[in-house]
């Protein structure tokens, strides 16, 4: 009877009983990275030739001189984006300006609690949706893997389990045997111990699945490891290491068919030139040799790489030489079937709200829309509550 309403649905799911879409899978994989605290995208695409943009960021500011490349005569990448230069000029990389949503919310739980589910009491996700709607997903243990500590909302699922590490080394058994046969005895104790469990009880199917494809993604992701070679050289630290990991999924196809990872950090209230020029330089050093990587062993093709984060930050920069929660931001799209280019205008320095923040033009539900519909190929109502016009984003599309 206290059993949460989420938990309840997921034994439903599991033992078959829940109604849900059915996807067929084109074999399309979608890195989702996301850019938590809030980026300023005012200082990640620059709208260098507005002259109010001195006026708000007296310090905060880059020059023409010291973009990394021009997108167009009036937006420029900022200096440590210059690791995606080669993207741009290739075609593969593109920028959608000015994304959000009706009446914003500046809480980052709130405004992240939208992006990822469209649903403020938070039962699934939009990619796991997606994920639980896949037909063959319960071959592949692996469909969905979410590099972090704990699982992003976004992948919320009642019947898709999703594969959850910060070291893939680490996700295993817990107390394995020292050695090949003694680990094996426990891995048969520790199944039998769940087996036990009447099959005809609420909970049997659940834990059953539960523990089948944990174990079994485990043993998938030890032996890949042992004879993956990255072909890039990545950003050092948690995020390159993790975007490594992805890569190392896909190129031992492992049946991955979204990956997710966070950059943490972007809240710069105070003192953000050092550290946003940081994170962007990490940001951009992962992506490029992400798929650099990929492209070397010949998986480019199928991928695509997509950002977000909560929400931009204000126009005017703050006396503590930072800026603070705003609205509408920048995200990019990268990968080989991807249409580059600049979607959407500069941002509206002079048409900003009462509070000094950005109108949206881009709904982040439409850029879903793109995705479902144009990359992975499903019905983009199935996971979205409401009807988004596609963005032209996409070679083929």
């Amino acid at each position: 009877m206290a059993m949460p309403s989420i938990f309840s649905k997921a034994v439903e799911a599991a033992s078959g009983g829940a109604e849900k879409a059915a996807f067929q899978d084109n074999g399309k994989v979608l890195v989702v990275i996301q850019l938590a605290g809030g980026n300023d995208g005012i200082d990640t695409v620059i709208p260098f030739a507005d002259p109010r943009l001195a006026g708000l960021r007296p310090t905060l500011k880059q020059t023409e001189s010291q973009l990394a490349f021009k997108l167009n005569q009036q937006l420029g990448m900022h200096s440590a984006l210059a690791p995606l230069q080669d993207l741009w000029a290739g075609g593969k990389l593109a920028v959608v300006q000015n994304v959000g949503y009706p009446n914003p919310s500046l809480s980052h739980f709130q405004s992240m609690d939208i992006w990822e589910t469209m649903d403020l009491e938070g039962r699934e996700g939009w990619l796991g949706k997606y994920l639980s709607g896949l037909v063959d997903k319960d071959g592949h243990p692996l469909s969905g893997v979410d590099i972090g500590t704990s699982m992003n909302p976004a992948l919320r699922a009642l019947s898709s389990p999703v594969a959850t590490f910060s070291d893939p080394r680490t996700f295993t058994l817990e107390g394995a045997g020292a050695s090949a046969g003694e680990t094996g005895l426990r891995v048969a104790a520790l199944e039998k111990v769940y087996r036990a469990y009447p099959e005809s009880a609420p909970y049997a199917a659940l834990l059953h699945q539960t523990e089948a494809n944990t174990l079994a993604a485990s043993k998938m992701l030890q032996s890949a490891g042992s004879t993956y070679q990255a072909m890039a050289k990545y950003p050092a630290g948690p995020f390159g290491n993790g975007l490594q990991v992805l890569a190392e999924a896909i190129v031992q196809n492992l049946g991955m068919r979204v990956g997710y990872i966070t950059l943490g950090g972007f809240d710069t209230h105070r003192q953000q030139q050092g550290a946003h020029d940081r994170l962007l330089a990490l940001l951009a050093g992962g992506v490029q040799a992400f798929l650099a990587d990929l492209k070397a062993h010949g998986q480019g093709q199928d991928v695509a790489v997509m950002t977000w984060s909560e929400f931009g930050r204000r126009a005017q920069e703050n006396a503590s030489g930072g800026t603070d929660h705003g609205t509408a931001a920048p995200l990019f799209i990268a990968g080989d079937g991807v249409k580059g280019g600049v979607y959407g205008d500069p941002p509206a320095l002079d048409n900003l709200d009462k509070n000094g923040n950005l109108p949206f033009q881009t709904d982040f539900r439409q850029v879903y829309a793109t995705m479902l519909e144009g990359w992975l190929k499903v019905p983009a109502d199935t996971v979205i509550p409401a009807s988004y016009q596609p963005l032209q984003l996409l070679r083929g599309a």
